[in-house]
């Protein structure tokens, strides 16, 4: 086994093959660049050693320093983790040529996986069974055209180099064709450095089912049972669970057998997963056809852990250092159910637009870290892999994901009980995230009775985004009692209740005088809305809320560092954090916030201002769609920005004319940068 080795990456999966290194004794080297000097990866490592700009390409992707640094540092092998280099053949073949282990296949496996219409014309020979669809050299946008007009719409374009759900588009008509590909391509360039795409037949209702296989040195192989990741959003996977509902023991066997051909195919060692595309049938039966292979470790590779009471990273470790499997395939069995959920920052509300910013707050559930126990299964209830800590900054620079939520449970019921419970419990405070979305997700209707399928988000959509589950009265009731609490000085929660929590004793206003019932306003935003709400101090010293045309009683006290409200016949425990002027506000039932208008603060009423469009974050120009002059409508497409390694569509707020292009393609842009301006139509002002 080696003594030391050097973590090629960053975020929760340095920490995640860090902890596993430190059980077995193995001692790590962190790299970091300037975006990450303070990052949580860089404490959880022996020692850390400085890369470059903040950039992937001037850090993470710096092959060669990477290298130069294992070699500096006394390490023996380089885990990759997954993104950045785990799938580059060349940095791959970089170590060995310098005496270094890549903890991963050999790069002639990544060579021959790494490029999806190759890849596929390798597992056709293999008898592996394939999408319909052209996966060929000739790249003219005619020709791909008439390959996709030939197939019938729709049609799925893909990067050939593709992953993560970069560089993918589906196509429903032929006049849209030249657009997504066009679009696809750019996206390509800029992830992967190779524009190829492919052209494949869009199964409908299909589910994405995938096969976690090993291999090591000695042409053993097993498969460890499979993952469902058919839930996604913009074609990247939001929560994954294994086993697969509703897969008979029948197709996993032989799916099992299917994946395990694939990599004895390109004599493939260590951690891979074969992916399938699974068709259902409306008699309910399921054809799988081979997609792609990812020659790395999965970010879903938790749920496997949790069913099989496994440490993958401890087993490739024991592979790349010469070590058979520890495992038959005999040897392996299903316990309960696990199910995964990846917390971004983003905003499902806003077409999943990824947010920057400080976590400001970061509470998670009581977690208990990934233990194989003596003579059987792990079995963790509740699991989170996080790179970062609270204080910490989500930069433009890398993926938004936050953290991954993981839950284990006897049966699927139980483990989607406990998936709502610990999302409750994940408290983040100071970007917009993706929490309590997930929890509509995991109680809407189609993933409680495990109808899946990649369509499920767009299927489920009104019980998915836009939603309120708090409600004004209660969440005006909860910031007035936040107020309260914060200008009385009053102790006994465990957490102070506000990011900016000095309070000066001259400014409480709670309201006081000497005779009479005495009354108080407050003014708040609620989902760009103006809510008024006046309490009453009555003589026996109870509360009286009023909200709008609403009012009753309003009694509140200390509870699980929160409080126990009571407003409108309602009764529920709330955990309230303000930062500026935003409460948020958590509960059993779900999230919310709301903005808090200092009366007296403010001297007069902020203006919304027109005619612009901005930057929603930080990233670069990729085109206009429009010049100077040009007529625009609600709704219409104006500009495109990338950023965390996204495109991202700028839409017309209204009608107008086109003013000013401030920037040109190709410009780097910070959040709020104003991108263009519209002006008045005859109509009217925009």
């Amino acid at each position: 086994m080696f003594k030391k080795i050097l973590i090629a990456n960053r975020g929760e999966i340095a920490c995640r093959v860090a902890a596993t290194c430190a059980r077995l004794g193995i001692k790590t080297v962190a790299v970091y660049s300037d975006a990450d000097d303070h990052a949580k990866h860089v404490a959880a490592c022996d020692e850390a050693v400085y890369i470059g700009g903040s950039s992937p390409k001037d850090s993470y992707l710096r092959w060669e320093k990477i290298i130069e640094t294992a070699l500096a540092t006394g390490a023996q092998a380089i885990h990759p983790g997954y993104g950045f280099l785990s799938e580059n053949d060349a940095f791959a073949t970089a170590c060995h040529d310098t005496g270094l282990i890549f903890i991963g296949p050999p790069a002639s496996a990544i060579q021959a996986m790494g490029l999806k219409a190759e890849s596929k014309q390798l597992m056709e020979k293999a008898g592996v069974p394939l999408v319909p669809g052209y996966h060929g050299a000739n790249q003219a946008p005619d020709f791909l055209q008439t390959q996709a007009d030939g197939m019938g719409y729709p049609v799925l374009i893909k990067a050939s180099a593709g992953g993560g759900g970069k560089g993918m588009r589906i196509v429903d008509k032929s006049k849209d064709f030249a657009a997504a590909l066009a679009s696809c391509k750019r996206e390509a360039i800029n992830s992967f450095g190779d524009d190829a795409v492919l052209i494949e037949k869009y199964v409908q209702r299909p589910r994405h089912i995938e096969i976690q296989v090993f291999g090591d040195t000695q042409s053993n192989y097993v498969y460890l049972f499979e993952r469902d990741c058919s839930v996604q959003r913009r074609h990247q996977k939001v929560l994954e669970e294994a086993p697969a509902p509703g897969l008979s023991e029948a197709m996993r066997q032989q799916m099992g057998a299917t994946a395990v051909a694939a990599a004895r195919a390109v004599n493939y060692v260590g951690a891979g997963t074969v992916e399938f595309i699974v068709e259902q049938q409306l008699n309910g039966g399921m054809n799988f056809f081979f997609m792609e292979m990812n020659t790395r470790l999965q970010v879903e590779h938790p749920v496997t852990e949790a069913i099989t009471g496994l440490d993958l990273v401890e087993w490739q470790l024991l592979v790349a250092s010469g070590e058979p499997l520890p495992l038959k395939q005999e040897d392996l069995r299903i316990t309960g159910h696990a199910i995964e959920a990846r917390i971004c920052a983003e905003n499902p509300d806003n077409q999943f637009l990824p947010a920057t910013g400080q976590l400001k707050i970061y509470s998670l559930p009581e977690h208990v870290t990934f233990e194989r126990t003596a003579g059987g299964n792990a079995m963790v209830n509740v699991r989170v892999d996080s790179g970062v800590r609270e204080g910490d900054t989500i930069s433009p620079y890398y993926d938004s994901m936050i953290a991954k939520l993981i839950v284990h449970g006897a049966t699927r019921e139980q483990a989607l009980a406990r998936m709502d419970e610990a999302l409750a419990k994940t408290h983040i405070v100071g970007l917009n995230t993706n929490v309590q979305f997930l929890r509509y997700v995991v109680r809407s209707d189609s993933f409680a009775q495990a109808n899946l399928d990649t369509g499920l988000i767009p299927r489920e959509a009104t019980a998915l985004f836009n939603q309120e589950p708090v409600g004004i009265e209660l969440a005006v009731a909860a910031a007035v009692v936040h107020t309260l609490h914060t200008e009385s000085g009053e102790a006994g929660l465990s957490k102070p209740t506000s990011v900016n929590a000095w309070i000066d004793p001259l400014s409480k206003r709670d309201g006081w005088q000497s005779h009479g019932i005495r009354t108080r306003k407050f003014e708040f935003e609620f989902h760009r809305e103006k809510v008024t709400a006046q309490l009453r101090y009555l003589h026996d010293g109870a509360l009286h809320l009023s909200v709008g045309d609403v009012s009753g009683a309003l009694s509140y006290s200390h509870a699980d560092a929160g409080f126990d409200i009571s407003f409108l016949k309602q009764r529920i425990i709330v955990k309230t954090y303000k930062n500026i002027d935003l409460v948020s506000i958590f509960t059993v039932k779900g999230a919310t916030q709301i903005i808090v208008i200092d009366l007296l603060e403010h001297a007069g009423e902020a203006h919304e201002e027109r005619g612009r469009l901005t930057a929603p974050m930080p990233g670069k120009v990729v085109s206009f769609a429009v010049k100077v002059g040009d007529k625009v409508v609600k709704g219409q497409a104006l500009a495109v920005m990338d950023a965390m390694k996204m495109e991202h569509t700028i839409a017309a707020p209204a009608d107008g004319v086109v003013q000013e292009l401030v920037y040109q393609p190709g410009d780097q842009v910070v959040e709020g940068a104003e991108l263009l301006k519209l002006g008045a139509t005859l109509e009217g002002a925009v």
